[in-house]
């Protein structure tokens, strides 16, 4: 059945659920859930950090482009929070804030964007690809729909070799969503019933391509019912929606429901990349309640609800901008690769490289 949610009001901390943040403890308010404070700390240094990255390639130290998530932190930092070890976690290039809460080292990140070959990609496969496959957080594939196919297939090799009570989160935008590959992963793990959340993000544009290029239902979650997996929607720019509706679909899939797709509706604050000026985007748009900054929404929540004091967000603010400049710090003293001395293959062991060769 489908089920629809449209969550806009704040949520309810649960009676006796501890404080996630030391600050918020004695004498301040309740949050609006109970991770909030949590989560609001991982969405700052995520956008924190991409601006220093935005920073660093406009100053021509970064090869490639950058992709940033401005806008989209909210619904980003839901995806990774409620994981556990042993779940698998296939997150996209605009999910910085998720990847930091799934437990991604910062300096992997600036690693891999200054090229380091002591990032997880060692220096190999550009600047968004990178992964920590053993930790399970899937490496991205470009090709848009992809990941949910491989993330389906982890999950069966998963239940294959017995083990029990796993989830599996993906992410995906809503052009991506208009390709084979994401029609196809959706139905095998409808008919596989696999663990698995999927969790779309209608920022409105499909690179420069608008909504009513790109399908023709009235909301994108209506699909859910046709493809046998449950459906909710949600207000993206809503920290305390996005934890309440991602985590309970989460929750919901670990406990052996089917499938779950939630689709969160925001804005892109920013161009497809930073070579994009997103001119196309009307100014009506950018006045609607789907284009908040979710980051300012939060903050003003947390000032509003008297649940941090200004100093303690000060505080916060010049902590991350220390862990961001420490980061790149460190990556910027480490060498890149040299492609004469690199031991590169296709495969993932140099012993199957030499199987393949000796039977050839």
């Amino acid at each position: 059945m489908l089920q629809t949610v449209q969550r806009t009001a704040k949520v309810k901390r649960k009676k006796g659920a501890p404080a996630s943040v030391g600050e918020a403890a004695a004498g301040k308010a309740t949050p609006p859930h109970e991770r909030f404070l949590e989560a609001f700390r991982w969405m700052l240094l995520a956008r924190t950090l991409e601006e220093k990255l935005v920073s660093l390639y406009r100053g021509g130290q970064i090869t490639g482009g950058v992709y940033i998530g401005k806008g989209q932190e909210a619904v980003s930092v839901a995806c990774g929070l409620f994981l556990e070890k042993g779940d698998i976690f296939a997150p996209l290039i605009r999910d910085q804030a998720g990847r930091s809460a799934f437990g991604e080292p910062l300096v992997d990140v600036t690693r891999t964007y200054l090229g380091s070959r002591l990032g997880p990609m060692r220096g190999r496969d550009g600047n968004i690809h990178r992964g920590h496959p053993r930790d399970n957080e899937l490496a991205m594939i470009s090709h848009l729909g992809a990941m949910v196919s491989v993330t389906v297939g982890t999950l069966m090799a998963k239940r294959f070799r017995g083990e029990k009570k796993f989830v599996g989160l993906t992410c995906i935008g809503e052009g991506g969503m208009q390709t084979g590959a994401f029609h196809e992963g959706m139905n095998i793990a409808a008919v596989e019933q696999v663990p698995l959340v999927v969790v779309a993000t209608n920022n409105h544009y499909a690179y420069s391509t608008p909504n009513e290029r790109e399908f023709a239902c009235d909301d994108l979650v209506e699909r859910a019912a046709g493809y046998g997996f449950e459906g909710y929607s949600l207000d993206g720019t809503d920290l305390a929606a996005c934890l309440d509706v991602i985590g309970g679909a989460v929750k919901r899939a670990r406990a052996g429901r089917p499938p779950q797709l939630v689709v969160a509706s925001v804005l892109r604050l920013s161009g497809h990349g930073e070579h994009d000026d997103a001119s196309y985007v009307p100014e009506e748009m950018k006045r609607q309640a789907f284009a908040r900054d979710c980051l300012k929404v939060a903050e003003q929540t947390i000032i509003e609800s008297n649940l941090l004091d200004p100093d303690t967000l000060a505080k916060w603010r010049k902590d991350v901008v220390a862990q961001v400049d420490d980061a790149v710090a460190a990556a910027q003293k480490e060498a890149v690769p040299e492609s004469d001395k690199e031991d590169w293959c296709a495969l993932s062991h140099r012993e199957l490289v030499d199987h393949a060769e000796e039977n050839e």
